[in-house]
Parts: structure tokens; C-alpha cells; sequence
């Protein structure tokens, strides 16, 4: 990924704002390995101390992960997004509960204001989806049913939901990719009914359906404790 060579001037904070719009914009994509600490000095053309205070800012921010003897880690795009990581920890409970109030009223916000170009996107990306889940490709299939879920929010017109729920969006997708190898049949929930309601312009179905779908996600993670 070509960086901007900084000037000589606020070395520090050029770095990081350098590093933040590469992960912001998902040229480093959340959970992957960013380049290593020579590719950084080699690519900005600062010293390996600038480098570093950089990476102890934006992991302080909750942007990125260091971890002793593998690298550092793309953890969320926003301080926002990573301080709920930082806030959520283990409790996947209340991030979800969170996430039903959200998407509940984004799906009934979607049925009213989607066009036929997202309608054909929310199509393609649930037909991707399912196809993956049922070639047991579950790590890529939880990805584009983020994507998804991502796409129905931003159909409801509100940038506002639409920042909230991107955050915990990127704290969900942690949580189950993390856990999607032990019981992979648990990602797989049906999404047609979410999907029909959206095409057909019916809000109150639209939210119930939205309702229910996080319902089972809750209940299969009361079934796992």
C-alpha cells in the first residue's frame, strides 16, 4: 500500500493520520496484519521510534492490536467502533441487544425508503451469503452477511444508525468469527423473510422479522453458556 512520505514537521501525528486513512478506508481491512515495522519506516521514510509511537497511538485508540511475536492487528476503523470493543469485551449479550434495537428499525426504515438498485444489492449479497453457508465456507459467509446487514442500514436513510450499528457491527463479526469453527450451523440463520419484507415494502413485517432473527442469535447464545 503506498503511503505519502511525511514531512520532517509533526512526524508523529502524519503517521498516524497516514495509518488511520489506510484503515478507515479498509486498505487494512479489520483482522488483518498490517505491514511490519520496517515496511512502515521503509514505505513513510521516518525513523523505526516515530513508527512505533504511531502503532502505540492507534492501539491505545483501540484501532489496532499488538500482539507480542505474531504482529499488529487491525482491531476497528473508527475510535468509535474501538472503544465498544474495548467496552463489550465478552458480553456479546449487550452488543446484541444493542444491535436488535438498531436493526430492528433500520429493516423498518429500509422497507420504506430502499430503491430497486439496493433491492437487487441486499439480493445479491443474501444469495452470496447463503451459497457460502451451504459450501461450509462460514468465515467468508459471516463477512458477507455483515456486508449484508451493513447494506439494509444504509438503505434507511439515517447516517447517524448507520455509524452506530457499523461500530458494533465490527464487534459481532469479531466475536463470531472468533467462535464460527466450533459451531459453525449457529451462523447460519435464515434471512429470506428479511429480505421478502424489504422488497415488498412492508415495514411492520420488515421490523418483526429483523426482531426475530436477533432473537435466535440470543437464544443460541443463552444455549451456548
Amino acid at each position: 500500500m503506498p503511503l505519502a512520505t511525511t514531512r520532517r514537521a509533526g512526524l508523529v501525528d502524519q503517521v498516524i493520520e497516514q495509518m488511520r486513512s489506510a484503515i478507515s478506508s479498509e486498505e487494512w481491512k479489520v483482522g488483518e496484519r498490517i505491514p511490519t515495522e520496517p515496511e512502515l519506516v521503509s514505505a513513510l521514510g521516518v525513523g523505526r521510534n516515530t513508527v512505533r509511537e504511531a502503532v502505540r497511538a492507534l492501539a491505545h485508540a483501540g484501532l489496532l492490536e499488538v500482539r507480542q511475536g505474531d504482529g499488529t492487528f487491525v482491531r476497528a476503523t473508527s475510535e468509535f467502533s474501538g472503544a465498544l470493543h474495548r467496552l463489550a469485551g465478552t458480553e456479546l449479550r449487550d452488543v446484541l441487544q444493542v444491535r436488535r434495537t438498531l436493526e430492528v428499525e433500520a429493516s423498518r426504515l429500509a422497507a420504506l425508503h430502499r430503491t430497486d438498485e439496493e433491492l437487487q444489492e441486499l439480493t445479491t449479497l443474501l444469495t452470496e451469503r447463503d451459497r457460502l453457508m451451504a459450501d461450509e465456507e462460514y468465515e467468508a459467509g459471516v463477512d458477507k452477511d455483515a456486508q449484508f446487514h451493513m447494506a439494509i442500514v444504509r438503505c434507511s436513510r439515517n447516517t447517524l444508525l448507520a455509524e452506530l450499528y457499523q461500530g458494533l457491527t465490527e464487534v459481532v463479526r469479531a466475536s463470531v468469527a472468533s467462535t464460527v469453527n466450533t459451531d459453525p450451523g449457529k451462523a447460519n440463520i435464515d434471512h429470506r423473510g428479511i429480505l421478502d419484507a424489504i422488497r415488498d415494502k412492508d415495514p411492520i413485517r420488515a421490523a418483526a422479522e429483523a426482531g426475530s432473527f436477533l432473537d435466535e442469535l440470543l437464544a443460541n447464545l443463552d444455549e451456548a453458556e
